[in-house]
């Protein structure tokens, strides 16, 4: 049996745990449905909801890319409901496709450029069946798609300077451009000076090839012991030791399903805590009848010492030895050591 601190290094080198989270989930769609009728509210979902790409659940991508003059990838769209104007190269993911694999598909359609990705940027969702994959990577070759290769993907593409000295489709992609501007030359300060200590940033992580059933939340919540200032992780100790986990509604923002989760675990008085981010993701594209599901795995800290939190769920709390509480303090006192999710309302 895997321990638990080999499960911690398993996340943080962006590998699959080999759960069967159906098994391993403290809080399913049925549980949150009889939950919220105890309560009188009427459940706003099925408990027998599962994600299906194109169907149920819309997956994103978008590629926020850089060359070395820092100028950015950016395409004209095509299409009537927008023509004219710029935006990312993004679109839907398509069945049988992986996450990467459908980044990779999207830039060439949009751009004319082939391209290695290399890391995630960022995962944005609104509510729970909406999830926009923001990635980067490098080009590999390909030609720079040009008016008279426009087309129903896109009319051309070029590489900007500034992205606001075009018309943009929509604002909402100035975050996720700020975040990948940050990684660029975050990337080319450590290229060109081994000498000045560059701010702690993640991992390259790409989404672990992983099949899950159903979408879930895979919790890693971390607090100091001030008795021994150490740094101890949350387990569930329902059917085996594992992280707690939360099956995501897909009609709540993720923000909302935490909430909840929190409270089943820790009661309605809440002890302070923040999501950090991502440490990595688990999905495996399906083919035919099979379901889409992903596994985020969600570093979360509490700022109270553990001897102030009471727990009601079946859960306890573990020591970590010192390299991984080194290797999550690092994380945690870094604005870019996790993967950002950003929720929108």
């Amino acid at each position: 049996m895997t321990s638990i601190e080999e499960k911690v290094r398993c996340i943080l080198n962006a590998k699959d745990l080999g759960d069967i989270t159906t098994e391993f989930c403290d809080f399913s769609l049925k549980e949150q449905n009889a939950t919220a009728e105890a309560q009188g509210v009427q459940p706003s979902s099925s408990a027998d909801f599962v994600p299906k790409v194109g169907k149920t659940i819309n997956y994103i991508v978008a590629c926020v890319m850089f060359n070395e003059h820092d100028e950015l990838l950016m395409i004209e769209e095509a299409k009537p409901s927008c023509a004219g104007k710029w935006y990312l190269p993004a679109g839907r993911m398509e069945q049988g496709e992986s996450i990467t694999e459908a980044a990779a598909r999207e830039l060439f359609e949009e751009t004319g450029l082939n391209a290695e990705m290399t890391t995630l940027l960022a995962l944005e969702s609104a509510g729970g069946s909406w999830f926009r994959f923001v990635l980067t990577g490098r080009i590999t070759g390909g030609r720079l798609k040009t008016p008279a290769d426009a087309d129903a993907e896109s009319i051309q593409a070029l590489w900007l300077r500034d992205p606001k000295e075009v018309p943009l489709r929509a604002n909402d992609i100035l975050n996720i451009i700020s975040i990948g501007q940050a990684y660029h030359q975050n990337q080319k300060a450590k290229q060109q000076s081994d000498i000045v200590r560059q701010p702690v940033w993640h991992n390259n992580v790409l989404p672990t090839r992983y099949p899950h059933k159903r979408n879930y939340l895979r919790v890693l919540a971390v607090v100091r012991k001030r008795a021994t200032n150490s740094m101890n992780i949350l387990i569930s100790e329902k059917n085996s030791h594992h992280f707690p986990t939360v099956e995501l509604h897909p009609n709540r923002s993720l923000h909302s399903t935490l909430r909840k989760f929190m409270i089943e675990i820790f009661g309605a008085e809440l002890p302070q805590h923040r999501p950090h981010g991502l440490l990595s993701l688990e999905h495996s594209p399906s083919n035919d009848d099979a379901t889409d599901g992903l596994c985020l795995n969600l570093l979360v800290a509490f700022r109270p010492a553990l001897e102030e939190i009471s727990l009601i769920g079946k859960c306890i709390w573990q020591e970590l030895s010192q390299p991984l509480d080194e290797a999550l303090a690092s994380i945690l006192s870094s604005k870019h050591g996790s993967i950002p999710l950003n929720v929108i309302r």
